[in-house]
Protein backbone atom coordinates (compact mmCIF):
# COMPACT_ATOMS: atom_id res chain seq x y z
CA UNK A 1 0.00 0.00 0.00
CA UNK A 2 1.29 3.46 -0.89
CA UNK A 3 2.41 5.43 2.15
CA UNK A 4 1.54 9.15 2.42
CA UNK A 5 4.46 11.48 1.81
CA UNK A 6 5.82 13.77 4.53
CA UNK A 7 3.69 16.76 3.52
CA UNK A 8 0.51 14.67 3.52
CA UNK A 9 1.43 13.18 6.91
CA UNK A 10 1.92 16.64 8.40
CA UNK A 11 -1.45 17.77 7.08
CA UNK A 12 -3.15 14.71 8.53
CA UNK A 13 -1.37 15.21 11.84
CA UNK A 14 -2.44 18.87 12.09
CA UNK A 15 -6.00 17.97 11.23
CA UNK A 16 -6.10 15.18 13.81
CA UNK A 17 -4.55 17.44 16.43
CA UNK A 18 -7.09 20.18 15.81
CA UNK A 19 -10.00 17.79 16.00
CA UNK A 20 -8.67 16.43 19.29
CA UNK A 21 -8.01 19.91 20.67
CA UNK A 22 -11.47 21.12 19.74
CA UNK A 23 -13.03 18.07 21.34
CA UNK A 24 -11.09 18.65 24.56
CA UNK A 25 -12.05 22.32 24.62
CA UNK A 26 -15.70 21.59 23.87
CA UNK A 27 -16.50 17.98 24.82
CA UNK A 28 -20.27 18.53 24.60
CA UNK A 29 -20.15 19.70 20.99
CA UNK A 30 -20.30 17.46 17.95
CA UNK A 31 -16.80 17.18 16.48
CA UNK A 32 -18.08 18.04 13.03
CA UNK A 33 -18.90 21.52 14.32
CA UNK A 34 -15.22 22.20 14.98
CA UNK A 35 -13.75 20.48 11.93
CA UNK A 36 -11.30 23.04 10.53
CA UNK A 37 -11.08 23.05 6.75
CA UNK A 38 -8.17 25.51 6.90
CA UNK A 39 -9.84 27.51 4.14
CA UNK A 40 -9.54 31.24 4.76
CA UNK A 41 -12.84 32.56 6.12
CA UNK A 42 -14.27 35.30 3.90
CA UNK A 43 -14.33 38.85 5.16
CA UNK A 44 -17.72 40.40 5.94
CA UNK A 45 -18.73 43.92 6.68
CA UNK A 46 -18.25 45.56 10.05
CA UNK A 47 -21.63 47.28 10.15
CA UNK A 48 -22.33 50.65 11.76
CA UNK A 49 -22.32 49.66 15.44
CA UNK A 50 -18.73 48.69 16.20
CA UNK A 51 -17.15 50.37 19.25
CA UNK A 52 -13.42 50.05 19.81
CA UNK A 53 -11.99 49.22 23.23
CA UNK A 54 -14.35 46.48 24.39
CA UNK A 55 -13.64 45.07 27.84
CA UNK A 56 -11.89 41.75 28.40
CA UNK A 57 -14.72 39.65 29.80
CA UNK A 58 -16.44 36.32 29.19
CA UNK A 59 -19.94 37.21 30.42
CA UNK A 60 -21.56 39.88 28.23
CA UNK A 61 -25.17 39.73 29.37
CA UNK A 62 -25.34 42.49 32.01
CA UNK A 63 -28.71 40.99 33.04
CA UNK A 64 -30.20 41.49 29.58
CA UNK A 65 -33.23 39.21 29.11
CA UNK A 66 -32.96 36.47 26.54
CA UNK A 67 -32.23 32.80 25.96
CA UNK A 68 -28.80 31.97 27.44
CA UNK A 69 -26.23 31.37 24.72
CA UNK A 70 -22.63 30.19 24.89
CA UNK A 71 -20.65 31.34 21.84
CA UNK A 72 -17.60 29.12 21.37
CA UNK A 73 -15.26 30.09 18.52
CA UNK A 74 -12.19 28.09 17.48
CA UNK A 75 -9.68 30.11 15.44
CA UNK A 76 -7.31 28.34 13.07
CA UNK A 77 -4.25 29.74 11.32
CA UNK A 78 -5.28 29.52 7.66
CA UNK A 79 -1.62 29.14 6.57
CA UNK A 80 -0.53 26.37 8.93
CA UNK A 81 -3.82 24.74 10.02
CA UNK A 82 -2.68 25.13 13.63
CA UNK A 83 -4.75 26.65 16.44
CA UNK A 84 -4.50 30.43 16.50
CA UNK A 85 -3.34 31.16 20.04
CA UNK A 86 -3.36 34.52 21.84
CA UNK A 87 -5.69 36.16 19.33
CA UNK A 88 -8.16 38.70 20.70
CA UNK A 89 -11.69 37.79 19.63
CA UNK A 90 -14.00 40.80 19.83
CA UNK A 91 -17.77 40.18 19.48
CA UNK A 92 -20.86 42.39 19.63
CA UNK A 93 -24.56 41.96 18.82
CA UNK A 94 -27.98 43.45 19.50
CA UNK A 95 -30.25 42.53 22.40
CA UNK A 96 -33.58 40.69 22.18
CA UNK A 97 -35.25 43.95 21.08
CA UNK A 98 -32.81 44.60 18.24
CA UNK A 99 -30.93 47.37 20.08
CA UNK A 100 -27.13 47.74 20.21
CA UNK A 101 -25.39 49.05 23.30
CA UNK A 102 -23.79 52.44 22.80
CA UNK A 103 -26.64 53.31 20.41
CA UNK A 104 -29.71 52.77 22.56
CA UNK A 105 -31.31 55.99 21.25
CA UNK A 106 -31.60 54.41 17.79
CA UNK A 107 -35.05 53.01 17.03
CA UNK A 108 -34.22 49.53 15.70
CA UNK A 109 -37.05 49.67 13.16
CA UNK A 110 -37.37 53.37 12.39
CA UNK A 111 -40.41 55.54 11.72
CA UNK A 112 -43.15 53.41 10.20
CA UNK A 113 -41.28 50.20 10.91
CA UNK A 114 -39.56 49.07 7.71
CA UNK A 115 -39.47 45.57 9.13
CA UNK A 116 -43.25 45.41 9.56
CA UNK A 117 -43.72 45.35 5.79
CA UNK A 118 -41.39 42.43 5.08
CA UNK A 119 -39.84 41.95 1.67
CA UNK A 120 -36.27 41.64 0.43
CA UNK A 121 -33.64 44.03 1.72
CA UNK A 122 -29.90 44.29 1.10
CA UNK A 123 -28.81 44.58 4.71
CA UNK A 124 -27.47 47.55 6.65
CA UNK A 125 -28.47 49.17 9.93
CA UNK A 126 -31.93 49.84 11.34
CA UNK A 127 -34.01 52.38 9.47
CA UNK A 128 -34.37 54.85 12.32
CA UNK A 129 -32.46 58.09 12.65
CA UNK A 130 -28.95 57.68 14.08
CA UNK A 131 -27.74 59.48 17.20
CA UNK A 132 -26.48 63.02 16.69
CA UNK A 133 -23.13 63.02 14.92
CA UNK A 134 -23.26 59.30 14.15
CA UNK A 135 -20.84 58.95 11.26
CA UNK A 136 -19.44 55.47 10.80
CA UNK A 137 -19.90 54.23 7.21
CA UNK A 138 -22.78 51.85 6.57
CA UNK A 139 -20.94 49.32 4.42
CA UNK A 140 -24.18 47.39 3.90
CA UNK A 141 -25.54 50.05 1.59
CA UNK A 142 -22.28 51.38 0.24
CA UNK A 143 -22.52 54.81 1.84
CA UNK A 144 -22.90 56.72 5.08
CA UNK A 145 -25.98 56.77 7.25
CA UNK A 146 -28.25 59.82 7.46
CA UNK A 147 -26.90 62.67 9.49
CA UNK A 148 -23.43 63.14 8.03
CA UNK A 149 -20.01 61.87 9.01
CA UNK A 150 -19.19 63.80 12.15
CA UNK A 151 -17.75 62.24 15.31
CA UNK A 152 -20.06 59.69 16.88
CA UNK A 153 -21.95 60.47 20.08
CA UNK A 154 -22.19 57.22 22.01
CA UNK A 155 -24.05 56.50 25.21
CA UNK A 156 -22.26 54.66 28.01
CA UNK A 157 -23.96 51.26 27.69
CA UNK A 158 -21.78 48.34 26.60
CA UNK A 159 -24.00 45.27 27.05
CA UNK A 160 -23.43 42.30 24.72
CA UNK A 161 -19.89 43.41 23.82
CA UNK A 162 -16.60 41.93 24.90
CA UNK A 163 -13.18 40.48 24.09
CA UNK A 164 -11.60 37.15 24.97
CA UNK A 165 -8.07 35.86 24.24
CA UNK A 166 -7.91 32.48 22.53
CA UNK A 167 -6.38 29.67 24.58
CA UNK A 168 -3.78 27.10 23.56
CA UNK A 169 -6.41 25.35 21.45
CA UNK A 170 -7.34 28.59 19.66
CA UNK A 171 -10.70 28.72 21.45
CA UNK A 172 -12.50 31.73 22.94
CA UNK A 173 -15.86 31.46 24.68
CA UNK A 174 -18.54 33.97 25.70
CA UNK A 175 -21.69 33.80 27.80
CA UNK A 176 -24.36 35.94 26.18
CA UNK A 177 -27.98 35.72 24.93
CA UNK A 178 -29.51 34.68 21.63
CA UNK A 179 -29.65 37.85 19.53
CA UNK A 180 -32.91 39.49 18.54
CA UNK A 181 -33.64 41.02 15.15
CA UNK A 182 -34.23 44.38 13.54
CA UNK A 183 -35.35 45.60 10.14
CA UNK A 184 -33.43 44.34 7.16
CA UNK A 185 -30.98 41.90 8.76
CA UNK A 186 -31.03 38.21 9.54
CA UNK A 187 -30.03 37.42 13.12
CA UNK A 188 -26.25 37.61 13.48
CA UNK A 189 -23.27 38.24 15.76
CA UNK A 190 -20.44 40.55 14.66
CA UNK A 191 -16.79 39.76 15.34
CA UNK A 192 -13.24 40.93 14.81
CA UNK A 193 -9.96 39.09 15.31
CA UNK A 194 -7.16 41.31 16.62
CA UNK A 195 -3.51 40.20 16.49
CA UNK A 196 -0.27 41.61 17.86
CA UNK A 197 -1.77 43.91 20.48
CA UNK A 198 -1.74 43.79 24.27
CA UNK A 199 -4.03 44.14 27.25
CA UNK A 200 -4.14 47.41 29.19
CA UNK A 201 -6.79 48.48 31.72
CA UNK A 202 -8.88 45.42 30.83
CA UNK A 203 -9.06 46.38 27.15
CA UNK A 204 -7.13 45.18 24.11
CA UNK A 205 -5.10 47.80 22.26
CA UNK A 206 -2.59 47.99 19.42
CA UNK A 207 -1.81 45.37 16.84
CA UNK A 208 -3.94 44.92 13.76
CA UNK A 209 -7.28 43.41 12.70
CA UNK A 210 -6.83 40.12 10.86
CA UNK A 211 -10.49 39.34 10.27
CA UNK A 212 -13.89 41.01 10.39
CA UNK A 213 -16.92 38.80 10.10
CA UNK A 214 -20.36 37.76 11.25
CA UNK A 215 -21.86 34.56 12.64
CA UNK A 216 -25.28 33.28 11.64
CA UNK A 217 -27.77 30.88 13.21
CA UNK A 218 -29.88 28.06 11.74
CA UNK A 219 -33.23 29.44 10.61
CA UNK A 220 -35.20 26.58 12.14
CA UNK A 221 -33.75 27.34 15.58
CA UNK A 222 -34.46 31.07 15.25
CA UNK A 223 -38.03 30.39 14.15
CA UNK A 224 -38.57 28.28 17.27
CA UNK A 225 -36.89 30.71 19.66
CA UNK A 226 -38.73 33.72 18.20
CA UNK A 227 -41.97 32.31 19.62
CA UNK A 228 -40.69 32.50 23.21
CA UNK A 229 -40.17 35.43 25.58
CA UNK A 230 -38.72 38.02 25.32
CA UNK A 231 -38.50 37.61 21.52
CA UNK A 232 -42.25 37.05 21.27
CA UNK A 233 -42.77 40.78 21.70
CA UNK A 234 -41.04 41.33 18.34
CA UNK A 235 -43.25 39.08 16.21
CA UNK A 236 -45.10 42.09 14.80
CA UNK A 237 -41.81 43.14 13.17
CA UNK A 238 -40.89 41.20 10.07
CA UNK A 239 -37.91 38.96 10.81
CA UNK A 240 -35.60 39.10 7.81
CA UNK A 241 -34.53 35.60 6.83
CA UNK A 242 -31.12 34.65 5.47
CA UNK A 243 -32.66 34.27 2.02
CA UNK A 244 -33.80 37.92 2.22
CA UNK A 245 -30.57 39.27 3.71
CA UNK A 246 -28.25 40.54 0.99
CA UNK A 247 -25.25 40.55 3.33
CA UNK A 248 -25.73 36.87 4.13
CA UNK A 249 -26.23 36.07 0.44
CA UNK A 250 -23.36 38.15 -0.98
CA UNK A 251 -20.73 37.73 1.76
CA UNK A 252 -20.60 33.94 2.19
CA UNK A 253 -22.85 33.87 5.24
CA UNK A 254 -23.48 30.14 4.90
CA UNK A 255 -19.78 29.50 5.62
CA UNK A 256 -20.15 31.25 8.99
CA UNK A 257 -23.14 29.30 10.26
CA UNK A 258 -22.80 28.12 13.85
CA UNK A 259 -23.62 24.63 15.04
CA UNK A 260 -26.24 24.83 17.79
CA UNK A 261 -26.69 22.33 20.60
CA UNK A 262 -29.09 22.45 23.53
CA UNK A 263 -27.56 22.45 27.01
CA UNK A 264 -30.54 20.34 28.07
CA UNK A 265 -32.13 17.98 25.57
CA UNK A 266 -35.56 18.53 27.11
CA UNK A 267 -35.93 22.17 26.04
CA UNK A 268 -34.21 25.38 24.94
CA UNK A 269 -34.79 27.02 28.32
CA UNK A 270 -31.43 25.97 29.81
CA UNK A 271 -29.66 27.65 26.91
CA UNK A 272 -27.77 26.79 23.74
CA UNK A 273 -24.14 26.32 22.74
CA UNK A 274 -23.10 27.86 19.41
CA UNK A 275 -19.85 26.46 18.00
CA UNK A 276 -17.93 27.48 14.90
CA UNK A 277 -14.39 27.26 13.50
CA UNK A 278 -12.94 30.17 11.53
CA UNK A 279 -9.68 30.14 9.56
CA UNK A 280 -7.77 33.42 9.75
CA UNK A 281 -4.45 34.69 8.37
CA UNK A 282 -2.89 36.26 11.48
CA UNK A 283 -0.48 38.37 9.42
CA UNK A 284 -3.10 39.88 7.14
CA UNK A 285 -4.92 43.19 7.51
CA UNK A 286 -7.81 42.84 5.04
CA UNK A 287 -9.58 45.80 3.51
CA UNK A 288 -13.09 46.59 4.79
CA UNK A 289 -15.88 44.85 2.89
CA UNK A 290 -19.18 46.23 1.64
CA UNK A 291 -22.01 45.01 -0.57
CA UNK A 292 -19.83 45.54 -3.65
CA UNK A 293 -16.73 43.87 -2.26
CA UNK A 294 -13.53 45.27 -0.67
CA UNK A 295 -13.61 49.00 0.01
CA UNK A 296 -10.66 51.38 0.17
CA UNK A 297 -7.31 50.78 1.88
CA UNK A 298 -6.89 48.38 4.80
CA UNK A 299 -7.40 49.80 8.32
CA UNK A 300 -4.38 51.82 9.42
CA UNK A 301 -3.13 52.02 5.83
CA UNK A 302 -1.76 48.47 5.93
Amino acid sequence: MTQPNLIEWRRLSRRSFLLSAAALAAPAVNRAAADPACVLTSEQEEGPYYIDGAKLRANLTESKPGLPLTVRVALVNAKSCEPLRNAALDIWHCDASGVYSGFTAVNPDGPGGRGSRGGRFDGGPPAGPPPEGFGQPDFGRGGGPPGGRGPRKLDETRFLRGVQITNSNGVAEFATIYPGWYSGRAIHVHLKVHMGGSMANETYAGGHISHTGQLFFPEEATERIAKSEPYLKRLSVHRTTQEEDGIFQSQHGAACMVRLEKKSQSSDAAGLIATVTLAVDPDATPRPVGMRGPMGPPPGGR
